[in-house]
């Protein structure tokens, strides 16, 4: 799933910037750390924490909400 937001993002520049601006990373940084299950959490975590940008990946993926919410729970780092 993370990959699927990675590419959701990367998809339009202005939201890949937004993410590479608020993470500190730069896209080779993405790419080497996509594998990682806490790097998972933490794409998942950004996608969750903006509302508008959960509901327009939740659509793209023809996904309810609360799934994305599930799949974050799996990963390390989930904090309620």
């Amino acid at each position: 799933m993370a990959m699927n937001c990675m590419v959701f993002l990367a998809i339009d520049g202005e939201r890949l910037q937004r993410f590479c601006s608020l993470s500190g990373m730069l896209e080779n940084d993405i790419k080497s750390n996509l594998g990682l299950p806490s790097f998972q959490g933490f794409v998942l975590d950004y996608i969750l924490q903006d509302e508008a940008l959960l509901l327009e990946f939740a659509a793209a993926e023809q996904l309810k909400p609360e799934k994305i919410v599930a799949l974050r729970r799996k990963l390390p780092g989930f904090a309620e």
